[in-house]
C-alpha cells in the first residue's frame, strides 16, 4: 500500500486540522513539509537497513516516516503528549518505529538504545531539533559515551556555524571545542525557511557529526577540561588572562600565577580564547595540575 507523505504541506494541513493541533512556541515546533530536503538528510547520514536511528522531536512524523523505509529501527522521542496519537496514525504502518513520549534529557537514553535498538551494526541520531535546546540535546548525547556513531541534525543556522568553526573566527567558541573533541564535523546544506511550517524565525543548517574513534586531545576529566575552556570565552573581547581571573576562585589575588601558567603551557596571556585551538587548550590543561591551589 503506498503511504502518502507526511511532509508536504496539504498533508500537514490535513493533520492540523483533523487533530485541532496549535503550535506551542515554547516548544519550537516548526515541522518539515519538504520530501526532498528530507531525503538529501538521509542520504548524508549513510542510513540502511542495519542501522538503528534516534530521531528527537519527531512532530508529526514527516521525518520518521521516511527514516522507517530506510532505518532497522527508530527509537523517536517527542515531548510534546498532544502529537502522540497524531503519530498513532501517520506511524501505523512502520512496525520499526517507537514513540517514547519524553523529553530526552530526561530520559535514560543508554537503557532505551539497549532495549530498542539491540541488533543495530550502527546508531545515528538524524533530527530536526527543537531549536530552543539544540545544544543542551547534543551536548547531552555527546557526554553521555553512549553507543551513537553520528549525528546528522537540522538546526538554527547560527549554532550550526559554532559547531563547524575554525579557530580564530567569529563563531568559534567553547561549543566548537566540545563538538570538535568528540566528533569529526561538517556542513550538509543550509536549509530555507520556506520549507517549514509554521517558517522559523531563523535561517537553518543541518550539519554532520562524526564520532571520533579518539577524541582529538587526550584529558582526563572531560568535565574540569570544558569548564576551563568555556572560562577563556566568558567575555569574547577580553584576553585569556582576564577571562581567566574571573574564573578562577580568588583569581585576581593569583593574577601573577595565572600569568606564569599560561606562559609555562607556551601561551601569550594577551590573547583571546578564541586564537586557542583544542589543542592548546589541551597544554593549558595540562599545566594546570601542576597548580593544584587554583581552583574553578
Amino acid at each position: 500500500m503506498f503511504e502518502k507523505d507526511i511532509a508536504t504541506p496539504s498533508r500537514t494541513k490535513a493533520l492540523l486540522n483533523q487533530y485541532g493541533f496549535s503550535f506551542k512556541k515554547s516548544l519550537g515546533q516548526n515541522f518539515l513539509i519538504d520530501v526532498n530536503i528530507i531525503h538529501k538528510i538521509i542520504d548524508a547520514s549513510g542510513i540502511d537497513e542495519n542501522t538503528g536511528v534516534i530521531e528527537v522531536g519527531p512532530g508529526m512524523g514527516s521525518l520518521t516516516q521516511q527514516l522507517a523505509k530506510h532505518a532497522k529501527r527508530v527509537l523517536a522521542f517527542e515531548i510534546d503528549q498532544r502529537l502522540i496519537p497524531v503519530l498513532d496514525e501517520t506511524l501505523s504502518p512502520y512496525d520499526n518505529v517507537t514513540v517514547i513520549n519524553q523529553d530526552i534529557l530526561k530520559a535514560d537514553v543508554a537503557n532505551e538504545i539497549e532495549t530498542h535498538l539491540q541488533g543495530c551494526d550502527k546508531i545515528m541520531v538524524v533530527a530536526n531539533l527543537p531549536y530552543y535546546i539544540t545544544t543542551p540535546i547534543l551536548l547531552t548525547l555527546l557526554e553521555q559515551n553512549l553507543p551513537i556513531d553520528g549525528y546528522v541534525v537540522m538546526m538554527q543556522k547560527e549554532v550550526g556555524e559554532r559547531l563547524n568553526a575554525q579557530v580564530g573566527t567569529k563563531a568559534y567558541g567553547s561549543l566548537s571545542i566540545v563538538t570538535q573533541y568528540y566528533t569529526e564535523t561538517s556542513t550538509v546544506m543550509t536549509v530555507p525557511k520556506t520549507v517549514f511550517m509554521p517558517p522559523p524565525n531563523v535561517d537553518s543548517i543541518v550539519v554532520k557529526l562524526m564520532k571520533r574513534p579518539h577524541p582529538l586531545v587526550e584529558v582526563d576529566d572531560t568535565a574540569s577540561f570544558f569548564k576551563m575552556t568555556k572560562g577563556a570565552f566568558a567575555q569574547r573581547r577580553k584576553t585569556i588572562l582576564n577571562n581567566y581571573q574571573n574564573l578562577f576562585v580568588d583569581g585576581k589575588v593569583h593574577k601573577q600565577e595565572i600569568h606564569v601558567w599560561l606562559e609555562q603551557a607556551g601561551i601569550d596571556p594577551k590573547r583571546r580564547g578564541e586564537a586557542l585551538s583544542i589543542q592548546e587548550y589541551a597544554r593549558l590543561y595540562d599545566e594546570l595540575k601542576n597548580l593544584s591551589h587554583l581552583k574553578f
